[in-house]
């Protein structure tokens, strides 16, 4: 958006069914610092950005998907896009820890502009995470 200074991390709030889960989770297998918390959330710092696990039960994981290159991707996901070594690092850690994806590690888009390597996974509510990363980041909003 023209206008604006130079965009800071973003907030994201998010349904859990467990917080120790999702401590367990975010903070144990993601490496996410914790913030702040009380008996109903807790804040964890996912790459400099400010993610919020709020205690809600009934709102928690994801419902629908959509076709994307073939894949049936969660429509409502979150995630981070990294550069390559750390994307693959995060693969690596995932599968050691017997990650069950919902679309595996691999390249979507292959030889197009948009080419990215991606993977989803769910955390322990349900909520579908998305982890991608561009060979040539400029890539990202590329058309």
């Amino acid at each position: 958006m023209s206008g604006y200074a130079v965009a800071q991390p973003f907030h994201l709030a998010f349904p859990v069914h467990d917080l120790q889960a999702a401590r367990a989770f975010y903070g144990g297998l993601l490496g996410c610092p914790e913030g702040r918390s009380s008996p109903d959330w807790i804040d964890f710092n996912l790459f400099g950005h400010q993610i919020v696990a709020h205690l809600a039960p009934d709102e928690a994981g994801h419902r629908q998907t959509s076709k994307v290159d073939g894949d049936n991707v969660p429509v409502r996901h979150f995630g981070v896009v990294l550069d390559l070594p750390d994307w693959q690092k995060m693969a690596d850690v995932l599968k050691a820890a017997g990650t069950e994806f919902v679309i595996e590690p691999h390249i979507r888009f292959k030889g197009e502009v948009g080419e990215q390597a991606t993977m989803f996974f769910l955390d322990p509510s349900g909520n579908a995470l998305e982890f991608k990363a561009f060979a040539d980041p400029s890539r990202l909003f590329a058309k």
